[in-house]
């Protein structure tokens, strides 16, 4: 399965360590998310649209209300980068 070159660096964020984070409204509906690298830095470019997809291809889980990480099945659509970059 093919994924996008914006769906890559974000599994490829999140399978060296990152997590995405998200804020909840008062009747439980996700409003915004944010994704961190492992360093604790924001990454700019993640909104909801991209976090859908992930959560859609079953790429990201959450588990016990921790923030979203790589699932194995994220891990086995990442690609290898040559240098991690």
């Amino acid at each position: 399965m093919d994924i996008s070159r914006a769906e890559q660096r974000i599994l490829h964020l999140l399978a060296q360590g990152g997590r995405i984070e998200t804020e909840r409204s008062e009747n439980k509906k996700i409003e915004t998310v944010s994704c961190f690298t492992r360093d604790g830095w924001l990454y700019p470019d993640f909104g909801i649209d991209l976090f859908r997809r992930l959560k859609r291809l079953k790429a990201i889980k959450s588990t016990d209300g921790d923030p979203y990480r790589i699932s194995d099945k994220g891990l086995r659509l990442v690609r290898a980068q040559l240098n991690n970059r």
